[in-house]
């Protein structure tokens, strides 16, 4: 998600101001509604309620209770919706299902605001749907629109965080369901899978890895290892001998023997021949990924060939 987070400046008290509702006042008149689509999901405002409490539908009479005070000992994430809105009835069921992983961690709290019109206006929602993090009694972040629930996901890993909250991350399925069609060797499936994490969420390092290692395994199909290492040994000028010797080296769990065969290749070639080698070996220290000890070398190593 590009930056989804208002700045503190909106909240211009400090904390929310509940002095609106003490008093109530007569419900505005209610605008039309589209009408409420086939199969649309349950997990609307006013639907069932999640397990063990983690979603919570709130009104003008619970919101002290149930957002606020219940934010003071752990983060409260509101979700701004209406039913029958595309995008809220879309978004909705990935709330909740991120709040089931949560396990009690932190609490969904649910706001219709067609019902409940004053808390919109209190929070200063401009569309729907909006979604508000809580703790201590304050708001925190918030954003508006739907967003992909990789990024969601994340969004609500920083909020846990700033809220001194320590839980295990949970899996991501997209990435189990990538990962087990690489491991059952089903390349096209796999790759179809992590290109698809990529579009949704890019620059995500695993599935760029898996991507690369998708790469790796259709170069090495149907080679014979000790005949690949063979070739290279005996002709050390042809840079797709070497190339095939690397990622046979990389498999074989030597992969800093492969970045340092590359390197060497880098450094005796030029044209066309070093630049190949030159991103073959980028593309092994993706599937090792950035924080391997060994690939952070073998980069120094690539620029001092290089310049």
């Amino acid at each position: 998600m590009s930056d989804p987070r208002i700045t503190s400046s909106i909240f211009t008290r400090g904390a929310v101001d509940l002095s609106a509702l003490r008093t109530p006042a007569p419900a505005p008149a209610r605008p039309a509604t589209p009408a409420q689509h086939p199969g649309a999901p349950t997990g609307v405002p006013g639907g069932p309620a999640g397990a063990g409490g983690s979603v919570i539908d709130v009104t003008e009479a619970t919101i002290q209770s149930d957002v606020l005070e219940r934010s003071l000992n752990a983060p409260v994430i509101v979700f701004f919706g209406a039913a029958g809105y595309p995008e809220s009835d879309q978004f909705a069921p990935v709330l909740e299902r991120q709040a089931a992983e949560g396990g009690g961690a932190w609490t969904l709290a649910r706001v219709d605001v067609q019902e409940s019109p004053r808390i919109a206006q209190m929070f200063q929602v401009q569309g729907i749907p909006t979604v508000y993090a809580l703790f201590g009694g304050r708001p925190v972040d918030a954003f508006s629109g739907v967003v992909p629930e990789a990024q969601l996901r994340q969004w609500i890993q920083r909020v846990l965080q700033a809220a001194g909250v320590t839980v295990e991350a949970a899996g991501d399925p997209r990435l189990d369901e990538a990962d087990d069609a690489l491991m059952s060797g089903d390349l096209d499936a796999a790759e179809q899978a992590y290109r698809k994490i990529l579009a949704e969420t890019p620059a995500d390092a695993a599935a760029e890895a898996g991507l690369a290692q998708v790469g790796l395994a259709r170069r090495v199909a149907g080679a014979d290892p000790q005949a690949a290492l063979a070739a290279a040994e005996a002709a050390p000028d042809d840079v797709e001998a070497q190339l095939l010797a690397a990622d046979v080296e990389v498999l074989s769990g030597l992969a800093e023997a492969a970045y340092a065969r590359l390197v060497a290749v880098v450094r005796r070639t030029a044209g066309p021949d070093r630049e190949k080698a030159r991103q073959h070996l980028v593309s092994l220290f993706t599937v090792a990924g950035p924080d391997d000890p060994a690939v952070a070398s073998a980069r120094r190593a690539l620029a001092s060939a290089l310049f």
